[in-house]
């Protein structure tokens, strides 16, 4: 094959591409249980109790996919619950859910500076923030702490 053909490109297994790409699988893996602790903790205040069948109508899944999430979640240390009682965060999932909840805020804020409509950035927050860097929402959060005042008034 020529030099410059795709052939020719294919980077290696420890590239920076492999590594991106390795991070987005993790990425994707800790953001099925960033979901659930954030929908369980808004159904917590709003309801006082978070049940599978609620979870199972957010997400819009099964409830036994609700049951095998709430498993998983129950292993690694974010939920506890009881046989048909409700489902509620440990000191983890709490720090877990208020973490997420401040990077979607921070996401959508940013998006809505931009000029994105709230319930568009709402949404598209919801996909970027499990995936966004620290350094990126560092970023986020400057910029708007550098462009507050012009922000908040454009919407007056």
């Amino acid at each position: 094959m020529k030099p410059g053909t795709h052939q020719a490109r294919r980077r290696t297994p420890g590239s920076a591409t492999a590594a991106r790409h390795r991070k987005t699988r993790r990425d994707n893996a800790s953001e099925v249980a960033e979901d659930y602790v954030e929908a369980i903790a808004g159904l917590l205040q709003a309801h006082g109790e978070a049940r599978g069948v609620d979870l199972a109508r957010h997400f819009g899944v099964s409830p036994v996919t609700v049951i095998h999430t709430i498993a998983r979640l129950k292993k690694s240390g974010l939920v506890r619950n009881e046989p048909y009682r409700a489902i509620f965060l440990t000191d983890k999932g709490r720090q877990l859910a208020i973490h997420c909840q401040k990077r979607h805020e921070l996401v959508s804020a940013f998006l809505c500076a931009l000029g994105v409509p709230a319930p568009v950035a709402d949404q598209d927050a919801e996909g970027i923030e499990h995936h966004v860097s620290a350094e990126t929402l560092a970023a986020f959060k400057s910029w708007m702490e550098r462009h507050a005042a012009g922000v908040e008034a454009n919407h007056r």
